[in-house]
């Protein structure tokens, strides 16, 4: 309380300024991965950031109290899990303008009627694109060092390798090679960068890049059979569309040289696996798979069993500590939106159909 002899005290800018508004916000995914998308730090920021109605996660849009947060609900927080955002939940939710999607692809669970309303859609793409990057890296430098197969043989034998093992090999280690970057998307641009840490002449294809973007990443645009016939090492950053299914058949496979290297962190069906599998049975060339098709591939898969062939289990996206990229970056998203300021990670109608 001030007594009658005190000046009153004159409001400043800073007084002036409203607080920070903070959209009522729905989180729509999995209860499962809550807790590692936003770990505490990044939990107390979107607290600050958002109004969170109800506190706890939405698994589906049917039931009345889920209905009811969606009536509120200004922006929907997405991730893994996220039950279709399809007409019927847009309906539910008149007051919806964006998405915000603590993940990868949008298109498992949102089409263009989103768009259709206006709502804006950003996805956390560029944060997973970093631990793919990263492992794709690894991949190349332990498959150009035939770490592989050569671990394998040492396994089996219990002995040290011989010369003659290395001898068996067309080439051996990443000095000087060349490597083909298949899709210059977020992961793929991120893969050209890393690769500049190595001795080695990067290729590039993508029908959506030019000569002067691809110099600027440090690449060398061509197309993809001459990729493909050049390169050590083809690694695949391509989304899974009709137009990219089998992007690697038994032709372009065939046009691979003798002791060539295939990464495909990426999607199994741009490979033709039948044609992929004969080429790896005769030895010709070796490859990093953490995607297949099928996925996963039968028990009886020969490529199960074959030495120049390394499978993981589609692990090389954000895992573990590396999940918290990906809440952190959406919350960025958010506390954007909140501001008023465009997304930094749009997901455009237009280029909706050729993105992963």
């Amino acid at each position: 309380m001030r007594t009658t002899d005190e000046a009153p005290v004159e409001a400043t800018a800073a007084d002036a300024t409203p607080p920070p508004r903070r959209p009522r916000t729905v989180l729509a995914m999995d209860s499962s991965v809550v807790d590692d998308v936003f770990p505490p730090s990044v939990r107390a920021r979107l607290e600050e950031t958002a109004d969170i109605r109800p506190p706890s996660v939405v698994a589906e849009f049917t039931s009345p109290s889920a209905r009811a947060a969606l009536a509120e609900c200004e922006v929907l927080l997405t991730g893994w899990g996220c039950p279709p955002v399809d007409r019927a939940a847009l309906d539910r939710a008149p007051r919806l303008r964006a998405v915000i999607h603590a993940a990868g692809t949008v298109k498992t669970f949102l089409g263009r009627e989103a768009y259709e309303r206006g709502i804006a859609v950003s996805s956390a793409a560029a944060a997973n694109a970093v631990p793919v990057a990263e492992f794709t890296l690894a991949a190349i430098i332990l498959g150009a060092k035939r770490a592989f197969p050569l671990a394998r043989l040492f396994q089996d034998r219990r002995t040290h390798r011989t010369d003659a093992d290395l001898e068996r090999h067309h080439w051996l280690g990443t000095r000087g090679i060349t490597v083909g970057v298949v899709g210059a998307s977020r992961i793929g641009r991120r893969v050209t960068e890393l690769l500049r840490t190595l001795d080695a002449e990067v290729l590039l294809y993508d029908p959506y890049i030019g000569d002067a973007e691809a110099g600027l990443l440090g690449a060398t645009r061509t197309d993809l059979d001459t990729l493909v016939a050049t390169s050590d090492v083809v690694t695949l950053h391509a989304p899974d569309t009709p137009e990219t299914r089998h992007l690697l058949d038994a032709r372009r496979l065939g046009l691979m040289r003798p002791g060539a290297l295939l990464v495909n962190t990426a999607r199994g069906p741009l490979v033709d696996t039948a044609a992929l599998t004969d080429h790896l049975a005769s030895g010709r060339i070796d490859a990093v798979l953490d995607v297949t098709d099928p996925e996963p591939l039968p028990a009886g898969h020969p490529l199960w069993d074959l030495p120049n062939v390394f499978i993981t289990p589609h692990l090389a996206g954000a895992q573990g500590n590396e999940v918290g990229r990906l809440g952190a970056l959406a919350v960025d998203e958010l506390a954007r939106y909140a501001r008023g300021v465009p997304l930094a990670h749009a997901v455009l109608l237009e280029d909706l159909e050729r993105i992963a």
